[in-house]
């Protein structure tokens, strides 16, 4: 798509009906969904051992479920959008583990504080003053959150198991 601006033009649209992307943008969603979804079980079974609250883990699968939708309805069918509406309650998880993980894995208040605010300049789509017609930037800030918190969250447990083992 050599006329495609990432600076401007939705994420979406790189997987629209009848472009050349199409499918293997959807590829891309599912395969990452079915990955996220494995992800979401492995850190649901860690916090049960750990006695960890697990309502953060489970506003992952909302999102996780939500990007499988984006890719098997492209853009522009109204069930894109609707489907991928839930990606949304994600940002919730790092919001929600500031609360309710006050310190079982490290730096957590920074980086879902982090997390939180990176996901939220996603939310600026919203906002049409803020950065003008940089719809594609703004919205790319939510998959940088998303993808900062997922990596952050494997290194936390995985530090979280390593300090089990060691004691």
């Amino acid at each position: 798509m050599g006329d495609y601006n990432h600076l401007s033009q939705m994420v979406s649209e790189l997987g629209a009906l009848g472009t050349s992307t199409q499918y293997i943008f959807t590829l891309g969603l599912v395969l990452c969904s079915i990955l996220s979804i494995f992800f979401v079980v492995e850190l649901y079974r860690v916090c049960k051992n750990f006695r960890i609250n697990t309502i953060p883990v489970f506003l992952i699968l909302a999102f996780s479920v939500s990007i499988a939708g984006a890719g098997i309805f492209p853009y522009p069918q109204r069930l894109h959008l609707l489907i991928g509406m839930p990606a949304i309650l994600l940002i919730l998880s790092p919001f929600l583990s500031l609360i309710l993980w006050k310190k079982e894995l490290p730096n957590i208040k920074l980086m879902s504080i982090l997390c939180f605010l990176i996901m939220l300049l996603g939310f600026s789509t919203y906002w049409p003053d803020f950065m003008g017609n940089y719809l594609g930037l703004k919205q790319r800030f939510f998959h940088l959150g998303w993808s900062v918190w997922f990596i952050y969250l494997g290194y936390g447990f995985g530090q979280l198991i390593q300090r089990t083992k060691a004691s």
